[in-house]
């Protein structure tokens, strides 16, 4: 999310400094500023400026909160100077050997540190100088930014199988005048085009891969609107119509034809931000049972949870509402959090919508994590049905009525799902050789864990939500792609999502792992797995006690109507048999 600029107010500054008295002060600050050199030659003396290290507008309070600093060095840095910062828990950001400096992020209490440092000239915010809006950022939050940077990954060459309304040609998803949209088919019947109709697919594409071509510098935006991999490729297979609506049989035809095309085009991942209720064991479930021929196939599968955690209409608050074939346990299945207008995952909540497990009938333990998804603004279908009925939401140049906007605000876990999917596709460029077990295992163990328990939020209408969180919830934590691009960790076995039992004769649930029908192991959940805060993923049934476990739902009374739903055998979710897109124009929450 972009802030607003700064210099307004480091002008009132300066005027107050001169209203103070500190004639001179200012005087040789301008004088460095306007006669060549001089900058440099006070540079070059060593000093350190006379009111110390940090500037005024530096946060330094004594906190776990991450912040993104510039630090100057009176030499250019060396690696004693990195592993220093690192040591300080700082993530390096950029390099800045042209000034003597580098750019990081690092928790607040780390500055503190910097005052005795002797090689620390000078610290001050990675300012922005953007134009403040409502749309909500999400390459900061899981920090794709600094992982870009740090290891020079941008998908390139990685196939991505995009099921979903169609994709409009857009400037985004071009690399000069070639197109990254290298296929295109429709499963929509009696439409031939595979161009978005809908308006949802090609949103999510620009998430996905979208490159800013349309936005930054001159474009009259205030801020560049980027995918997480920029390089990758888009295979579009078109099954939703331009109401946002399909059927099983054409999901499945695309998923077919994704595994087919899979060689041809490095097929390595398929997105899928789309799903419907649950109506039998995922074991017997066609959508789910094609999700699982594409993992074996060698493809990851990174599906939306839902977006129905507030539904209530079986007293369950939101639980036991993941869609399928998200509650299919090979897959990876994302929850949707909100960043709350900042650049830090500090302070990110999860969005009341995001669908909570555990799955019915079957009870796998989903989401498997979770990413931002709330008030995403991405790429712009022209004429489609989102952009038509929702013109509020879409996002034009600044103080430019009358210029054609290129993009639209949209949340839901629609929205979360392809930046999961554009992680994959940077791991996978990373190492070609992760098969998808590893690559989930590594998301899921990566993970950051620091998600708050308890937070209110408010819809466009001003309805409050108080929401408790938990296992079901947030899953195994908040992507974290810097952690995953480090992560060497290499799976033995099937990366299965557990499954909750519940004990009835001590009232209390467990986690088990899921039994497989294939051959080979069922499990790679090791030791070092860390799934939630205090509860390790292993061999062993773990009892409910050691699980951060919300009391929103009434886990040991079997008579209560919400329990029977949850823990049933035969309750079915829903009234729709539809296939559709998991957002639906909604504004997301405040």
């Amino acid at each position: 999310m972009a802030k607003e600029t700064n210099i307004v107010r480091s002008t009132f500054k300066i005027r107050s400094w001169i209203q103070a008295g500190r004639v001179l002060a200012s005087a040789i600050l301008l004088l460095a500023m306007s006669v060549p050199g001089f900058a440099v030659a006070m540079r070059n003396n060593d000093s350190e400026p006379s009111h110390g290290k940090f500037s005024r507008d530096l946060y330094r309070g004594n906190s776990s909160k991450l912040i993104d600093v510039i630090v100057q060095f009176k030499v250019t840095p060396r690696t004693e100077n990195y592993k220093r910062m690192t040591a300080r828990g700082a993530l390096i950001k950029s390099r800045l050997h042209g000034i003597r400096a580098a750019s990081f992020r690092l928790p607040a209490s780390a500055i503190a540190q910097l005052e005795k440092d002797p090689d620390v000239l000078y610290v001050t915010p990675d300012r922005s100088l953007n134009l403040k809006n409502d749309n909500e950022p999400y390459e900061p939050a899981v920090l794709a930014d600094i992982a870009a940077q740090q290891f020079a990954v941008n998908g390139a060459g990685i196939g991505i199988a995009l099921i979903d309304s169609g994709v409009s040609d857009h400037p985004d998803l071009h690399s000069g005048s070639t197109s990254r949209v290298v296929y295109n088919q429709s499963f929509v019947p009696g439409i031939a085009a595979a161009t978005d109709g809908y308006g949802h697919g090609t949103h999510v594409a620009g998430i996905l891969v979208g490159n800013g071509a349309s936005s930054g510098t001159g474009s009259g935006y205030s801020m560049k609107y980027v995918g997480m991999a920029t390089g990758a490729n888009i295979i579009n297979l078109r099954v939703l119509d331009q109401n946002g609506v399909g059927t099983d049989s054409q999901v499945i035809a695309a998923i077919q034809t994704a595994i087919n095309l899979k060689n041809q085009y490095n097929i390595r991942v398929i997105n899928l931000s789309l799903g419907r209720p649950v109506f039998e064991s995922y074991t017997l479930d066609p959508l789910c049972q094609a999700v699982e021929q594409a993992w074996k196939a060698g493809i990851v599968v990174v599906v939306a949870a839902g977006n129905s955690g507030r539904d209530n209409s079986y007293g369950t608050k939101g639980f036991a509402t993941i869609g399928a074939p998200g509650n299919d346990p090979m897959v990876i299945t994302v929850g949707a959090t909100r960043t709350l207008n900042t650049s830090t995952r500090n302070d990110d909540t999860i969005a009341s919508y995001s669908s909570k497990g555990p799955t019915l009938l079957d009870h796998v333990v989903k989401p498997d994590l979770v990413a931002p998804g709330n008030r995403i603004a991405s790429l712009l279908a022209k004429g489609s049905t989102l952009a038509v009925q929702n013109a509020s939401l879409q996002v034009g140049p600044a103080n430019c009525s009358s210029c054609a906007p290129s993009y639209l605000r949209l949340s839901g876990t629609s929205m979360a799902t392809p930046v999961v999917s554009g992680a994959v596709a940077l791991m996978l460029q990373s190492d070609s050789t992760l098969s998808p077990d590893t690559v989930k295992a590594r998301l899921m163990k990566t993970a950051w864990k620091g998600i708050v328990q308890f937070n209110t939020s408010y819809d466009v209408f001003n309805n409050p939500y108080n929401n408790e969180y938990d296992l079901f919830t947030y899953g195994s934590g908040y992507l974290d792609v810097n952690a995953v691009l480090q992560s060497t960790d290499v799976a033995n076995g099937l990366a299965l999502s557990p499954t909750a039992v519940y004990n009835p004769s001590t009232h209390s649930v467990q986690l088990v792992n899921t039994s497989s029908n294939m051959t080979g192991t069922s499990v790679i959940w090791g030791n070092s797995v860390v799934w939630g805060s205090s509860v390790i993923w292993g061999n062993a049934a773990l009892l409910a006690n050691s699980v951060i476990w919300g009391n929103s739902v009434v886990w040991g009374n079997s008579n209560d109507s919400s329990f029977s739903v949850v823990w049933g055998t035969s309750v079915v979710w829903g009234n729709s048999a539809t296939t559709s897109a998991f957002s639906d124009g909604q504004d997301g929450e405040d």
